[in-house]
This record gives C-alpha cells, structure tokens and sequence, in this order.
C-alpha cells in the first residue's frame, strides 16, 4: 500500500479550519504567505512519501535492536534521518537564535501530522528532540545554548525526556535519580529510567538526555525535582564531541507497536563516571518538565491523526479491492467491491470524519498557541494563551481516542485478512495505542481539563469557547437547509456542554470527587462539539471561498453530516456520565467485582 500525505486536507484545516490566516497578519513571520505554505507543505510530503513512508512496514518487521551495548535502528531509519536534517525540517519552526527559520509552530505539527503518517516509529524522535529543545531554549545557560542548541534544534543531535523510573510513572513524586554536585558546575548522575524513547540508537552522533533528578538536600515529593542536561558524549568548548558520558542503554523494551522506536532503559552512573548540568533552577525541574510536555501533549494528539490517516488510506484502498457478496437485491451476477455496500462505507465516512475533526482541533490548537506569542496586543495573547491551554489536553486525549477507534475499524474494514498481519492493517491498531497512554494517560488529561483548565479561571475559558461555537452556529442558521440542520445538531451539543460545564463548576465546590468521577466523559463531550465546530467552519469557509471543486465540497458536507448524526447527538448523551458524579462509580469490594 502507498501512502500519500494528504496535502490538500491539510490545507483545508489550517486555511478553514484553524484559521492560520490570522497568523500571516500579526506581521511575526516574515514572508509567510498562502503560496510559501503549499511549497512547504509539498516538500513535506515529498520527503514523507518518498523517503520514509516506505519504512513503515520493515520497521514493524525488523525494528530497532540492541547488540553488545548498541543500539541499531531499522536499516534505511539513518539515511533517511540525515536527509530530515540536511533538508532542515528539524529547524522549520526555532527562531533564528537557534538556527531555525522562524515559521510557526502550526507547520511543523502539519510536518508530525504527515511524518506520522508515514511512519510513527520514526517520527516519534524527531518530536521528542523538538521538545528536550524547546526546554533548553527556556531555561538553558548561555554556555548550555551555545554547546547544545543548533545542533538540537537541527536535529544534528536528538534529545530524550527522562522522567519515568520503575517505582515512579505518572506520579513523578517518586524520583530516586540523584544529582550531587562536584564542585566545577557539574553533577555527578545516579540512577535508572525506563520507557525511554530514542534514548540510544545510531541516527546521530550525540544524544542530549534531559532527566529529572534530585539534589541531596532537595525537599520531598515534585517540589524536590531538578532537571539536568546529560549528554551521551561530552561536549568540548569549541563545540567537539569529547569522551563518551556513563550514560547507557541498558535493555529495550518489547513493545505491542512501535517496533522501529528504540524504547531504553536508561542507566546513568552505573560506573560513577556519568555528569550532566543543571538546566534551570535547582528544584524547579517539572517548570521545564511542562514546558517539553505540553510540546509533546500537542505532537502527540497529532501522532494520532498521522497514524489514523495512514489506516483510513490502507482501509480505503482495500475496500475498493475487494471483491465481496452483491448489490442489495441481486442475486447472480458479479461481485462488487465491498465499497459498494453501505455499512462499510459508513465505517469508512467514520473514520475519514474522526480524522478531519481531530486535525481540526490539533491545528486549532497550534494556531492558538502561535497567537498567545504573536498577537498584537496583550489582550488577544492573554486569550489565545487560555485557548491554546484549553485545547491541549483535548487535542491530546480526543484525537488519539479516535486514533484508536480508527484504527480497529481499519482493521474490521480488512475482515479476517486484518487480523493476519501480512496485510498491515494490525500495525496500525497497535502502534496508535501508546499515543493515549504516554506523555500523561488520557484519564489524567480529561482530570487536567476539569481542574487546572476549567476551574482555574472559574470556566472563563470554556465560556469564551462556547461562544465562539454559538457564532458558527449563527453562521450555519445564515445557509442552506442543510447548514441549518448542521447548526441544529451543533445547538443541542453545546446547550449539553455548557449544561456539563455548570454542574461541574457547581459541584467542584462541594464534592471534589464528582468533576473526577465524570472528567473522562466530558472531556469527550467537548471534544465532539470541538470537532463539529471545526468541522462545520471548514464547510463554511469552502462555500464563502466559492469552492470550484464541487465534489471536494461535496465530500466535506457529507462527512460533516456523518459527524453530526453520530458525534455531536453523542455529545447530547453524555451528560449523565458528566454529571452523575461519584455516587455512578461507588466504591465496590473487588471481590465481587472478580466474581
């Protein structure tokens, strides 16, 4: 199967979706305009068809492997890395100060979209180096950012999150790393991480690890943690590579997917030789811990909408293969294409709808964040920083919960032969489902939008939201019978969240646990409307451009439609999960729930 990045769909979301016009008129990108963003984003899917795409497959098959303390990645994972490098993808979206090129933030998660689509497992090194940089950015030393940052932000060299220990997941309070100093501005690293992603392999010269550690007198619990920068090679001034750190891949993990992304254990000291600098202030590491996540909260929402993509595309193309049963009512003749039959293509308007709506939100996202930087004026910063905090951790936990369910329904669109590997269908399924566990379990960032983004400013944010969603609904009121209906829908899916919104904000203040028991449900709730909303601006905005390509048009109302009939009356029906509170999840002895 060959993949194609779906270049115009991109386009479509950033241009009527998300907004990205807004970005050309702050006046922050120099020379960004409509044309350079089409040139940019063919040059992407130059690279991701041609050049990695096509390892998707071997990499599932023969994956990254560690022999005599090496780590060797898939063959052809190298070239094609150097290629990503020399071609200055790494750099698209750093300011100049950092050898980047000063464009948005909003391209390069169009660039995680579509090199997620080609290949997740080699995608995924390129976005958690792009976060350990943006890290280094905030909180690096002069000397730190002249030895480190052009070649992180190049690419040159990849950089590692080093947060999870055995005994410390999610709950990070747990950290037994230690960090003494020596007395020359070093510190001398003690101790074992897991789930390492890239945390060794043979892409680039040097791997720049980032790991919380504590101090020996730092205090108990998260308030304890500092971050240090640990690089596998030491640096020399002139900016050499000098000896070889005590920093090393001590195993990797088997995984259910992602088979091309070296997972490590990672074990720092083990000869008492590992050092590293402090990056920030001392017991202020989960400050720039936040900063590389929210980075990779967003990258991974859009991992999500790569990886979906790619199983739509395998899943649509079969279907028009496939030669199954007959047309309803005829009963000899020739087979048709299961295409043909409508509940498969239902599954298939489905998937591609998820999908549309995810990229919207992720896009959305990115667009908000690009403006909490370059607006104009303090106020629009102020509120495009809400929005872009507000959408996190649904562009996070909804897109890569839809990624999920596209998936399985890629694979049911395959029948028996999706569950036998040799077509593909299955790596899918399996490599999108760490996207909801990693870089904060979906459950913690539906807690995450109910408490620090809902209650935080007493729902000033999502209320702004709502209204933003009423004006489209006034928009869709203004069109067709269809738009009408569209905005009918998107009406009773709102009044439901902002029915969700009150209860919660009500409850918070007498019961805690009730916003806890129902934040997974809404976070799904606000999701749907999310995605109808965006959806439903999409199709707007086609119509007013007056879109000349009728059956493109055509295909966005009917998968607008497809999103409304299942997804915006969901979000009806979710509001007695949301406001159910504790008393639907009262506590049961686990013995009985065993039976």
């Amino acid at each position: 199967m060959t993949f194609s990045t779906p270049i115009r769909d991109m386009q479509f979301a950033l241009k009527h979706m998300a907004g990205f016009e807004r970005l050309e008129k702050t006046g922050a990108f120099e020379d960004l305009s409509e044309d350079l963003v089409s040139a940019i984003l063919d040059e992407m899917g130059k690279l991701c068809d041609n050049e990695i795409a096509p390892l998707n497959w071997p990499s599932d098959q023969n994956g990254a492997t560690l022999e005599n303390g090496v780590v060797r990645t898939t063959p052809g994972f190298k070239e094609a890395y150097q290629q990503f490098v020399d071609n200055g993808w790494g750099a698209l979206a750093f300011p100049e100060e950092a050898g980047g090129q000063n464009m948005p933030l909003t391209l390069s998660i169009a660039l995680v979209d579509a090199m997620n689509g080609a290949c997740m497992s080699f995608a995924i090194a390129t976005t958690l180096t792009n976060g350990a940089t943006k890290a280094l950015l905030h909180a690096g030393t002069d000397e730190q950012k002249k030895l480190y940052l052009h070649k992180m932000a190049s690419g040159e060299w990849t950089g590692t999150m080093n947060l999870t220990e055995p005994q410390a997941g999610s709950d990070l309070s747990g950290i037994r790393t230690k960090a003494e100093p020596v007395g020359d501005g070093r510190y001398k690293i003690t101790g074992q991480k897991i789930y390492i992603t890239y945390g060794d392999h043979d892409m680039t010269d040097n791997v720049v690890h980032l790991v919380l550690a504590r101090l020996p007198d730092a205090p108990e619990g998260t308030g304890g943690i500092s971050m240090f920068l640990v690089p596998k090679f030491h640096v020399n001034n002139d900016g050499t590579l000098g000896d070889r750190n005590d920093a090393f891949c001590v195993g990797l993990e088997e995984k259910m997917g992602l088979h091309g992304s070296p997972t490590s254990v990672m074990a720092f000291g083990d000869r008492g030789e590992c050092y590293g600098t402090l990056l920030g202030e001392e017991n202020k590491g989960l400050r720039n811990m936040f900063v590389m996540m929210n980075s990779a909260r967003l990258d991974v929402g859009t991992q999500g909408v790569g990886v979906a993509e790619r199983s739509f595309q395998r899943a649509l193309a079969y279907a028009q293969e496939r030669k199954q049963g007959r047309a309803p009512g005829v009963r000899n003749g020739d087979q048709i294409a299961i295409y043909e039959h409508p509940d498969v293509r239902r599954t298939l308007y489905i998937m591609k709808a998820l999908i549309e709506a995810s990229r919207g939100i992720c896009y959305a996202n990115a667009v908000a964040f690009d403006l909490s930087k370059t607006a104009r004026d303090d106020t629009a910063r102020t509120y495009n920083k809400v929005r872009e905090s507000l959408l996190t951790p649904i562009s996070k936990a909804w897109a890569t919960d839809r990624a999920n369910e596209v998936t399985s329904m890629g694979l049911q669109i395959h029948g028996g032969m999706g569950y036998v590997e040799e077509t593909g269908a299955a790596q899918h399924m399996r490599d999108s489902r760490i996207a909801a566990i990693y870089e904060g379990t979906n459950g913690i960032q539906a807690i995450d939008l109910v408490g620090r983004k809902l209650q935080g400013d007493g729902g000033a944010g999502v209320s702004d939201f709502i209204k933003e969603v009423e004006e489209t609904i006034h928009m869709l009121g203004n069109g067709d019978d269809f738009l009408k209906n569209i905005g009918t829908h998107l009406e009773h899916a709102v009044r439901a969240l902002e029915l969700s919104t009150n209860w919660l904000l009500k409850s918070a203040a007498t019961n805690p646990e009730d916003p806890l028991a129902g934040a997974t449900a809404y976070l799904k709730q606000f999701g749907n409307v999310a995605g109808g909303h965006y959806l439903a601006r999409g199709v707007l905005g086609l119509m007013q451009e007056g879109a000349t390509d009728k059956k493109y048009l055509q295909s966005k109302r009917v998968l607008l439609k497809v999103f409304a009939d299942n997804f915006l009356a969901e979000a009806v029906g979710l509001c007695p999960a949301v406001t159910g509170g504790i008393a639907t999840i009262e506590r049961l002895d686990p013995s009985i729930l065993a039976g």
